[in-house]
């Protein structure tokens, strides 16, 4: 398949020479990652990942907004699976994750507007993000009753440290650009809107370096963070299986819709 001439649903694809570009483009949903887009997007990581010819991939959202994470409200329209379906289901977002962090040419995010859950673990497994300045990342999930899983806690821990990591994943409260910069869970923040032109930036300053030894250090880097990572999170779709089955999960989605504080009851 060639990812630039193939007719994707819910993805834009562009490419500038060795740069492609990517585009979530689900507007109706305010890009929430349905089953249909987690494909899309792990489609297109795998049939990039060894392309020699591209230097740089750019992900980013609309101008207003990257993402709103997993789609609560297909979730709730769906069949009461079993545990077996539930727990195949449950590599999508890993699945995801894994294949873009694989692309062996440099991965940048660019973030406008809110940055939620499974969007925040897309762009953490990729290698640089870049915040416009009223862009926010916030992970709902504990909050909502259940555990933040697609083996994205090492990757937040290697940016953040293990303190803010735990303060970022179990008060689900939003993150803001300067707050990002800061902590390390961004490179740069860029003037509002402007996102996705400092990306493009840091695009052509890496068409310009020698790619070999650009491709070694990304993997060496990675390889050297990401030891104990399997270790770490082998179980995290399993403990979904608990928690997204937990009397609290159910009451902190009906609180979310609801708009109101949840009651929970630890069970």
């Amino acid at each position: 398949m060639d990812p630039f001439a193939h007719a994707w649903e819910h993805l834009s694809v562009r490419r500038e020479g060795a740069v492609a570009q990517v585009a979530l483009n689900r507007p109706a949903a305010r890009n929430a990652l349905n089953t249909a887009l987690m494909t899309e997007l792990t489609d297109f990581a795998r049939a990039v990942r060894r392309r020699s010819d591209l230097t740089a991939v750019i992900l980013t959202g609309s101008e207003s907004y990257f993402s709103a994470g997993a789609d609560l409200a297909a979730q709730g329209e769906r069949r009461r699976p079993t545990l077996l379906e539930t727990r195949e289901a449950g590599m999508a977002g890993p699945d995801m994750c894994e294949a873009w962090e694989a692309i062996e040419a440099v991965t940048l995010v660019a973030i406008e507007g809110f940055c939620i859950g499974g969007g925040c673990a897309l762009a953490v497994a990729c290698d640089f993000r870049i915040l416009g300045a009223g862009a926010y990342l916030r992970l709902p999930e504990v909050p909502l009753g259940i555990n933040m899983s697609w083996r994205s806690l090492p990757r937040i821990t290697a940016l953040v440290g293990p303190a803010r990591a735990k303060r970022f994943v179990m008060f689900g409260e939003a993150t803001d650009a300067a707050t990002c910069l800061d902590w390390g869970f961004c490179d740069e923040v860029a003037p509002a809107g402007e996102a996705l032109a400092v990306a493009r930036a840091w695009a052509a300053k890496l068409a310009a370096l020698p790619p070999l030894p650009v491709r070694m250090t990304k993997e060496a880097v990675n390889a050297a963070v990401a030891g104990g990572a399997a270790a770490a999170t082998f179980m995290d779709r399993d403990q979904y299986l608990l928690t997204s089955r937990s009397a609290d999960f159910r009451e902190g989605v009906a609180a979310f819709f609801e708009k109101r504080p949840g009651r929970f009851q630890g069970d």
